[in-house]
């Protein structure tokens, strides 16, 4: 879901621009807004009209753009970029493949009238908060927050712009099939679910470290940011820094610093048995464009994301290609091939747009005691009879 015109859209069955749910009152607005300055973003809605056709020209023109080289001649990757966006993964229904100026303007906008919103200073004498916390009906808000205010929109960065992939305004991030929809699951990936949850229904989930979650425990990003593939996961650090030489690319992940090695050359796989975080990664170069091709995916990692993540099954292949088309713009495109999981093939585009900040060392406060909190927490529970 994303904001528009002061509600909330949310990605669903219908239409991208009819689909208007309800917004929270406007103290549990203010509650849940980022803070954060909303001039830039007002600019973006207000200019957006008369800057669109320069900004298709201008992407449609970086064909004649020369990438700048490394040492040993490759186009030069380096360097620090997001992909963060508004753009969702799957494509909502009754919505074309491209977004018109209009309903850019709407959904950037309503963002930008979001962001503003939180400028508006709070009542003073407004009154605590009801026990237990104040929910929104909005699931995503509630879950980040546990209606106590713990993530609030403060934390949040999802992105503030629908993505624009060679001058058009995508509506998915998945482009095929053509209609921006993930592939139905095969029989085997509805097994490994039945045989997961049965094994998981054995433990209560604060019984042990590995009961929680990968990103609480702090071994993988959220979602499927560390990749492969590469997505946005909606909520923050959706950036990345780029290190060439010539013989390996590394691209680190800002979200709990995963950092891929991808080895450049002849493939040599690992045995089938090896499955490590991130998997196999081995690149090449064809011509202005970076092919890796990653196999040996540990089946506890989730990919895609973007509101539905999956295990992949040992037979999955995540090919992706890199290729810096500006100064600043990375296009980003991925298959995932997984005979095991889903019926067919799918593919997505993302762009990479440069950061001009620096991308410091993610460090999440709560992962330095939340974990033996929540644990201990559960025995003292348990040492009082509770549930």
């Amino acid at each position: 879901m994303i904001w528009a015109s002061g509600k909330c859209v949310e990605f669903g069955e219908e239409s991208i621009m009819e689909r208007f749910v309800r917004s929270p009152s406007d103290d549990t607005a203010r509650m849940m807004l980022p803070r954060r300055r909303a001039s830039l973003f007002v600019l973006l809605a207000i200019g957006l009209a008369g800057a669109w056709a320069p900004i298709v020209e201008a992407q449609q023109t970086t064909r004649q753009w020369v990438a700048p080289r490394t040492a040993d001649g490759h186009p030069n990757l380096q360097g620090n970029w997001s992909n963060a966006t508004l753009t969702p993964v799957v494509r909502p229904a009754g919505v074309g493949p491209v977004l018109n100026p209009e309903q850019v303007r709407a959904l950037e906008g309503g963002r930008a009238e979001f962001i503003e919103a939180d400028l508006v200073d709070s009542d003073p004498n407004r009154g605590a908060p009801p026990v237990g916390g104040q929910l929104t009906g909005e699931a995503r808000w509630d879950a980040g927050a546990g209606a106590v205010g713990g993530y609030n929109q403060f934390y949040i960065d999802g992105g503030d712009h629908i993505a624009i992939y060679n001058g058009e305004a995508r509506s998915s991030l998945i482009v095929d099939p053509p209609d921006g929809s993930r592939p139905a699951y095969t029989e085997e990936a509805g097994r490994r679910l039945r045989e997961s949850r049965e094994f998981l229904a054995q433990f209560g989930q604060y019984d042990n470290p590995e009961n929680r979650p990968l990103a609480e425990r702090c071994i993988m990003s959220f979602g499927s940011n560390a990749g492969p593939p590469m997505m946005p996961n909606y909520f923050y650090n959706n950036n990345y820094t780029i290190v060439q030489t010539a013989d390996h690319v590394m691209i680190m992940t800002e979200m709990v610093h995963d950092t891929r090695i991808i080895r450049l050359g002849t493939p040599r796989p690992l045995p089938d048995n090896v499955r490590p975080w991130m998997g196999d990664s081995w690149g090449h170069w064809e011509g202005e464009t970076l092919v890796v091709e990653t196999t040996n995916m540990h089946p506890d990692q989730r990919i895609v994301g973007g509101g539905a993540t999956f295990s992949p099954s040992a037979r999955a292949k995540v090919t992706e290609r890199l290729t810096r088309v500006d100064e600043y713009t990375i296009n980003y495109e991925f298959t995932v091939d997984d005979p095991g999981t889903f019926r067919r093939p799918f593919s997505g585009q993302v762009p990479f747009k440069a950061l001009a900040e620096q991308v410091y060392e993610y460090s999440c406060h709560e992962g330095n005691y939340a974990l033996s909190a929540v644990l201990s927490g559960a025995r003292a529970q348990e040492r009082e009879g509770g549930n």
